[in-house]
C-alpha cells in the first residue's frame, strides 16, 4: 500500500513565513486564471565572485548581480549552495522546528546545529500567527510528514531516493479503511486550518485528517471553526474514541490520531469501535499528469510558492504575487537541466546588498543555470547557514534582512547533509577575520579537513605562521595590519602550506566617515560616545573604534579611551572647538560649542497624572495601553505597556498608545527611550505635533527585532520640528508588504523617555569682505586696499590656482600642509576640507567628493583650485574673462 502511516525516523522539514497561509476566517483573493503574465527584469549581469567547498558534493557559490532600477544602478549579492544529487556522500533533507516536530519553530542555524546539517536555508510558507505548520507537502526519508494544502498554484520541490529532482504541483489522495471494510476519504496529514481554493470553504469541515506523532501540539488544529471527533490508533488498533471533542493529549510515539468533523465524524460513529483494526492508505499525485508518487520513494520533499523558472526560462507566475513585491531578501530552489544538480538560492537584503524583486530573482536563476525552480519563503525569513571548510558547525553566511545575526524562527528548512566516512587528511583551512582595519590585530586558526572535505581532529595540525605580504605583520602570537590593500596570511604544517587573503581597509576604500554625533557641548568634564562609521565604496559599512583613529583637538584638550572622548580642559576664550578624527588620512569632524546639550528624564510613567489610552487602526486592530509594573530589569518601576492584536483586517495596521500630549522641550536634539521588545519585527514609531501644527513622525526602530529591554537613541535634529511640540502617541505599525512575516499579536513596554537639548549653535566670527586677484600679477586687493602677494595666481587646465594662505588670511580659518602625504587641510566655519596633490577626489566633512581639478605643486609650493576651495568654504567667486580677475566675497 502507498504511504502507510508509520513512525517517523527523522524529521527535517522546511517552512517559511509568507503572506499566503490563510486562517479559516480569512480568504485568499485569486483571479479567475491561475497563471499570471511574465514580466521581464531590467537588463542585468551576473558575476561569480567566489567558490568554496562545503563538503564532498556541495559547494558555496557567491554571486554579484548588477542591474538598473529606474535609471539607477543596484548591486545585489546572492549565495547559492550547489548540491550534486549523484554524489553518494551528500543528500538533501528537511529540517523541522525543534526536535523534528511540526507546530514548533526554530532558527535555521538552530535547526542545522540540531540535525548536524552542513548547510541549510529557510523553507516553506506558514502562518506566523498560528501554530507553525508548513502549508505545503513535506516528506523525509520516505515518510510523508504533511500533505499539500488545497491552494492554487503552489509548487513543491522533491528528490527521490534515486537522486532525481522534481518540481510539481501535488495533490493528496488517501482513505481510511475500517474493520468492517468500509472506507472514508482522507483530506490530509498534519495540516493547520485554512480556507481552501478555489471553493473557499473551511479546510476541516466534513473532513477527516491524520495527525501523527510529528504534530507536537495538543489541539489538532487550532482555530478550525469545527468541533472534532478523534480516534487514537496504536499498532493498527483503535484504543480510544472521543466524540465531539478532542483527545487531550499529544499523539503517542508510533501512533496516529484520526481527526474528523461532520459527515466524517458520523462515519466514525457508525463504523469504528475501540479494539477494532483500522488502516490508512495515501499517496501524492502530480496535478498536471495525474501520476501517483509513493512517499516511500521520496528522499525528501518541501513545499514552496509560485514557479519561477521552467525549461531554463523565466515563466509566468502560478499564483498572485502582489503580496511578495518589492526588493527583498529571497529564497528559492531549483535544479539543472540534466537533473544532477540542485541549487539552493539565498538573496541578501542588508547594508551590502539591495535585495531582489521576484522578476530579478527569475533572471538571476536563469543566469546561473537553473532549469526549473520555485520560490520559497523570503524577506525576513531568508536565512542561509553554511559550514566553512574545516569547521565543525554551519554558521550564518550573511546578515539577515533584520540586521546583523537576528534570525526569525521558522517551522522548517532545507538542509544539506554529508554521509561520507572519515577520510585521510587532505589539507587545512585558515579561519579568522577576512577584513581588518589598519593597526588592528587578529588571531587565526588552522582547521584540518579530509578527502571528503569534512573536519578532522586538529591535534596533529600545529602550524607555523608567517605574513605573505608586506602590509601585514606576524608578531609571534598574532597578525597586525600595517598598511591598506590585500594581505596574505600563510600557515604551514607537515610540509603543507595554505594561505588566506585578508582585506586591510585603508582610506582608498572609504566613501565617508561619520561620527555618532556631529555636534556636542564644549565643557570640561564632558564625555561623548564617539564611534565612527565608515561607509566603504563597495556599499558595506564598518564601525571604527575611536581608539583606532588619530585625533586632533582644536580649542580644547581631550583624551579618547573606551570609545569615549573626554574633554579635559577648554582653551581660554574658546566658544567653538573641533575634534578632528583621521583614519589613514581620511578625515571627519565633530563641532563642539558652549551651552546646551544637557539630558533630562522627560517621562518615567511614575506620576499619577500620566494618562494613556489605546487606539487601533483599522478598527479591527484591538489591544490595550496602560501604566503597569515593568518586566525584568524594570520590575521596580512603572512603564507604559502596549498590547496589541492585529490578526483581523487587511492593509496597513496600527496599534497606538495615545498620550496626553506632553510638551517637548524647546531645542530638543535627541531622544532616548527604553523599550522592552517582543521580537515581533513590527515598526515602532512616535508621532508629535509641532508649533506650526505639522505632524512629525519619529522612527524609534524600523524593526522590533529584539526580546527584552533595549535603549533606543533617536536623533531629532534633522526632522525640522518647530518648538514647542507635543508628543501625541507611540505606536506599532505592521505594514502591508511582508505583513505575514511579522507577529500579529504581542506586547511591548516603554520606560524612561529622556530628551537631550541641542548644543548651542556654533557662532563663527571670521572676517568678511572682498578679495580680488588677477592671473599673473603679484598684487591683490582686499576690501579696496592693494597689497603684495608672493605668488601670482596661475591658470592650469581652465582652473585658477593660488596658495591657500591667501584665502585664510583674507577670510579666516586655518590651513596646514602634510609634506609626507602631500595633503592640504583647511578648517573654516565648521567646514573641514582635505585636498591631496594630483588627486581630483577630496574630502569635506567626512565625505569623499569628486572634482575636475586637483591641487598642484609648483616651484616647491602647493597651490589649490581657487573656485573649488572658496565655494566649499562658503565663499562666492566671480571670474572676469576679459581682465582675468578673480573676485572672492564673504
Amino acid at each position: 500500500m502507498n504511504g502507510k502511516t508509520k513512525t517517523m525516523r527523522k524529521w527535517i522539514v522546511i517552512t517559511i513565513a509568507g503572506t499566503l497561509w490563510i486562517q479559516p476566517v480569512l480568504e485568499i483573493s485569486v483571479p479567475a486564471t491561475s497563471w499570471f503574465s511574465v514580466h521581464r527584469a531590467e537588463a542585468a549581469s551576473t558575476t561569480k565572485t567566489n567558490e568554496s567547498t562545503i563538503t564532498s558534493g556541495a559547494q558555496l557559490l557567491e554571486y554579484r548581480y548588477n542591474t538598473t532600477r529606474s535609471g539607477k544602478s543596484a548591486t545585489v549579492l546572492a549565495d547559492v549552495v550547489k548540491v550534486d544529487l549523484q554524489n553518494p556522500y551528500v543528500n538533501l533533507n528537511v529540517m523541522t522546528g525543534q526536535g523534528g516536530k511540526i507546530t514548533t519553530r526554530q532558527s535555521v542555524e538552530g535547526m542545522a546545529k540540531e540535525t548536524k546539517a552542513v548547510a541549510g536555508v529557510n523553507g516553506d510558507y506558514f502562518n506566523t500567527s498560528a501554530e507553525g505548520v508548513p502549508m505545503g507537502a513535506q516528506a523525509s526519508d520516505g515518510v510523508l510528514m504533511s500533505s499539500p494544502s488545497e491552494l492554487s498554484g503552489m509548487y513543491a520541490f522533491g528528490v527521490t531516493k534515486s537522486g532525481t529532482p522534481m518540481i510539481e504541483q501535488f495533490t493528496f489522495e488517501g482513505k481510511v479503511t475500517a474493520e468492517d471494510g468500509s472506507t472514508f476519504d482522507l483530506a490530509g496529514i498534519n495540516q493547520a486550518s485554512y480556507m481552501t481554493e478555489p471553493d473557499k470553504t473551511f479546510s476541516h469541515t466534513n473532513k477527516m485528517y491524520i495527525y501523527t506523532d510529528a504534530w507536537k501540539a495538543v489541539e489538532r488544529p487550532a482555530n478550525s471553526s469545527t468541533t472534532p471527533t478523534e480516534v487514537l490508533v496504536q499498532d493498527g488498533v483503535i484504543t480510544q474514541i472521543s466524540l465531539n471533542k478532542g483527545i487531550k493529549q499529544t499523539v503517542p510515539a508510533g501512533a496516529y490520531i484520526l481527526r474528523a468533523h461532520g459527515t466524517a465524524a458520523k462515519y466514525i460513529q457508525q463504523h469504528m469501535q475501540v479494539g477494532q483494526k483500522v488502516s490508512t492508505d495515501y499517496a501524492l499525485k502530480v496535478r498536471s499528469t495525474g501520476k501517483t508518487v509513493d512517499p516511500a520513494d521520496l528522499k525528501m520533499m518541501i513545499g514552496g510558492h509560485t514557479i519561477l523558472v521552467d525549461q531554463g526560462n523565466t515563466t509566468s507566475f502560478s499564483r498572485n504575487v502582489n503580496a511578495l513585491g518589492g526588493n527583498r531578501a529571497r529564497t528559492a530552489v531549483g535544479y539543472s537541466q540534466n537533473g544532477r544538480y540542485a541549487y539552493i538560492i539565498a538573496v541578501q537584503d542588508n547594508n551590502n546588498s539591495a535585495g531582489m524583486s521576484l522578476y530579478e530573482l527569475q533572471s538571476f536563476m536563469v543566469s546561473i543555470g537553473v532549469w526549473k525552480g520555485i520560490n520559497l519563503d523570503g524577506g525576513g525569513s531568508t536565512t542561509l547557514v553554511t559550514r566553512p571548510l574545516g569547521e565543525k558547525q554551519a554558521e550564518l553566511t550573511f546578515e539577515t534582512e533584520y540586521g546583523g545575526t537576528t534570525q526569525r524562527s521558522v517551522v522548517n528548512g532545507l538542509g544539506v547533509y554529508t554521509t561520507a566516512p572519515q577520510g585521510s587528511v587532505k589539507g587545512f583551512n585558515i579561519s579568522g577575520p577576512k577584513q581588518l582595519l589598519l593597526g588592528q590585530t587578529a588571531k587565526y586558526t588552522a582547521n584540518g579537513y579530509d578527502t571528503y572535505y569534512n573536519p578532522i581532529d586538529n591535534e596533529n595540525i600545529k602550524p607555523t605562521w608567517k605574513a605573505g605580504s608586506s602590509n601585514i605583520k606576524w608578531t609571534g602570537s598574532e597578525f597586525k595590519a600595517t598598511s591598506s590593500g590585500t594581505a596574505k596570511v600563510i600557515a604551514t604544517s607537515n610540509g603543507i602550506s595554505t594561505s588566506m587573503n585578508v582585506d586591510i581597509v585603508g582610506a582608498d576604500a572609504i566613501q565617508s566617515l561619520s561620527p555618532a554625533s556631529t555636534t556636542a557641548t564644549l565643557k570640561a568634564g564632558t564625555t561623548i560616545v564617539v564611534p565612527v562609521t565608515a561607509k566603504l565604496k563597495n556599499g558595506s559599512s564598518m564601525t571604527i573604534s575611536p581608539e583606532t583613529l588619530k585625533w586632533e583637538f582644536v580649542g580644547f584638550k581631550g583624551t579618547v579611551k573606551d570609545d569615549q572622548l573626554t574633554i579635559n580642559s577648554v582653551d581660554s576664550g574658546t566658544t567653538v572647538g573641533y575634534a578632528i578624527a583621521r583614519y589613514d588620512g581620511f578625515s571627519t569632524m565633530m563641532v563642539l560649542t558652549t551651552g546646551g546639550g544637557s539630558t533630562t528624564t522627560w517621562e518615567d510613567f511614575e506620576g499619577a497624572d500620566t494618562t494613556v489610552s489605546f487606539l487601533g487602526n483599522p478598527s479591527s486592530v484591538t489591544g490595550t495601553a496602560a501604566i503597569t509594573q515593568g518586566a525584568e530589569d524594570h520590575s521596580n518601576s512603572k512603564v507604559l505597556q502596549l498590547t496589541y492584536d492585529m490578526t483581523n483586517g487587511t492593509g496597513k495596521k496600527y496599534a497606538y498608545a495615545q498620550l496626553s500630549g506632553k510638551t517637548l522641550n524647546a531645542g530638543t536634539k535627541a531622544m532616548a527611550v527604553d523599550v522592552y521588545g517582543d521580537q515581533s519585527f513590527n515598526w515602532l514609531r512616535a508621532e508629535a505635533t509641532d508649533a506650526s501644527g505639522k505632524t512629525v513622525y519619529i522612527d524609534l526602530a524600523k524593526s522590533v527585532n529584539w526580546k527584552g529591554w533595549k535603549t533606543l537613541n533617536v536623533d531629532l535634529s534633522s526632522l525640522g520640528i518647530s518648538y514647542p511640540a507635543k508628543l501625541k502617541r507611540i505606536y506599532l505599525v505592521n505594514v502591508e508588504e511582508g505583513q505575514d512575516e511579522r507577529a500579529a499579536t504581542g506586547s511591548i513596554q516603554i520606560d524612561n523617555i529622556k530628551l537631550t537639548g541641542a548644543a548651542q549653535a556654533a557662532s563663527f566670527t571670521n572676517p568678511t569682505g572682498t578679495l580680488a586677484m588677477t592671473v599673473g600679477k603679484k598684487t591683490a586687493t582686499l576690501n579696496g586696499q592693494s597689497q603684495s602677494i608672493d605668488a601670482a595666481p596661475m591658470l592650469r587646465n581652465n582652473a585658477t590656482y593660488i596658495p591657500v594662505k591667501y584665502i585664510i588670511d583674507a577670510f579666516g580659518g586655518q590651513a596646514s600642509w602634510d609634506q609626507k602625504n602631500q595633503r592640504v587641510t583647511i578648517l573654516r566655519s565648521g567646514a573641514l576640507m582635505d585636498l591631496t596633490v594630483g588627486n581630483k577626489q577630496y574630502v569635506t566633512n567626512g565625505k569623499l567628493q569628486n572634482s575636475s581639478v586637483a591641487p598642484l605643486v609648483v616651484s616647491g609650493r602647493a597651490l589649490v583650485p581657487l573656485r573649488l576651495v572658496s565655494e566649499e568654504l562658503g565663499l562666492s567667486v566671480k571670474w572676469d574673462q576679459k581682465t582675468k580677475t578673480i573676485t572672492v566675497q564673504s
